[in-house]
């Protein structure tokens, strides 16, 4: 009987391996079912593109049928169980699936710490369902706001994430002249933490320009449905700061349905442990992407970025193969290629391979960002649809 391969998630993790599979496994080695909740992959870093501008929709969504091959079949549900004992994949919609091997690819879901009031009254930014609905929170509130009463927008975190919502906020504001103040907050000392102090400083300055008032040093505390809390403590009141619009981009954690999968997985975050060949305590299964904390030696994991979840979906992709037809399988080493983020339309890259300048803005760096984006649509995709993304990256 042909080996049963089934990849669950539709983001980079999983399209990506889902296209090495196809690439590596021979004729008649093995079949597979792509499961998502979705019909399409979304280039999730350039999701907040939408919160400017939802028309952007159809060039950051890619129709699965445009990705895997004819041969593999695709089965749309959200997945709510994986019983490893019988190999057996349940969707939201009562359809089971069955596999040899299974590649776990489900990304995560927002960390809210358990503040007070956090998860109840913010947005996320995990979906485009998400950046639609915080433009049209700011749309609305923006119609009925006038300069002596702005918009108040608080976003929450100030990582990669939270610096290009801000970002893509100030844009809108500046594009339809509306009446918006946005504080970006961050409990540690500085935007995009742990990082190069030359990045930091060049990204600050660029959020400044853009009109945003950055709050570092002290954390949310709690939120209610009017203002959110910094700080605070047995000797001081917490500073209160209302709000219009509140976003909350300040981590990440598994996703809920990987409760019930018996592997091992992290007791804090839920996030499943994998090898640096990403099998997991469970040999038959795989993970990958936000859904893994991917051993790379001296204690440390692969970290949660689109980077590394396309370097690793083309060795994971085939390591299925390998797995399906009894080979050995390959180790994977994350390789930090630089980063480069968006502040609006301008844009900032750092310790990218090959550039002789480590920290550099400017159109050098925005066309790095676009060509990031087309390059990986045009590799799950086509060239065609990358080269027409471009003027909207």
């Amino acid at each position: 009987m042909t080996t049963q391969v089934v990849v669950v998630g539709s983001g980079y993790a999983g399209a990506g391996a889902v296209k090495a599979f196809e690439d590596e496994v021979g004729d008649g080695e093995a079949e597979l079912t792509w499961i998502s909740e979705h019909d399409y992959h979304l280039v999730l870093h350039e999701v907040h593109r939408a919160i400017r501008n939802p028309a952007v929709a159809e060039k950051i969504t890619i129709p699965v049928d445009e990705i895997k091959s004819p041969d593999s079949e695709f089965v749309q549900g959200r997945v709510v169980d994986v019983d490893t004992d019988d190999r057996v994949v349940e969707t939201d919609d009562g359809t089971t699936v069955d596999y040899d091997y299974l590649l776990l690819g489900v990304g995560s879901t927002t960390a809210f710490f358990g503040i007070e009031g956090l998860k109840e009254n913010a947005h996320q930014l995990k979906s485009l369902d998400d950046a639609k609905a915080i433009h049209e929170d700011v749309r609305s509130a923006a119609a009925e706001a006038t300069r002596s009463d702005p918009v108040e927008v608080i976003v929450g975190g100030a990582g990669l994430s939270g610096i290009q919502t801000a970002g893509e906020i100030a844009e809108y504001r500046d594009k339809h002249r509306a009446p918006i103040d946005i504080k970006l907050v961050e409990g540690l000392d500085e935007v995009f933490p742990g990082n190069d102090p030359q990045v930091q400083g060049a990204l600050r300055q660029r959020l400044e320009d853009a009109d945003i008032d950055i709050l570092t040093g002290d954390f949310i505390s709690k939120a209610d449905e009017d203002a959110v809390y910094l700080g605070g403590g047995e000797d001081e009141d917490p500073e209160e700061l209302t709000y219009d619009v509140l976003i909350w981009t300040g981590g990440i954690t598994g996703q809920p349905e990987l409760e019930s999968v018996e592997v091992e997985k992290d007791d804090r975050s839920n996030r499943v442990h994998a090898a640096s060949d990403f099998t997991t305590s469970d040999d038959r299964v795989f993970a990958i992407g936000d859904t893994a904390l991917i051993e790379q030696g001296d204690d440390d994991v692969a970290p949660p970025t689109a980077q590394a979840a396309w370097q690793a979906a083309e060795v994971a992709g085939e390591n299925l193969a390998r797995a399906a037809r009894g080979a050995p399988l390959q180790s994977w080493q994350h390789s930090d290629k630089g980063t480069v983020i968006s502040v609006g339309e301008d844009a900032v890259a750092h310790d990218v391979v090959g550039m002789p300048i480590k920290t550099f803005g400017g159109t050098p760096a925005k066309l790095l960002k676009k060509s990031i984006a087309v390059r990986w649509i045009a590799k799950v995709s086509s060239a065609g649809r990358g080269v027409s993304a471009f003027g909207d990256m």
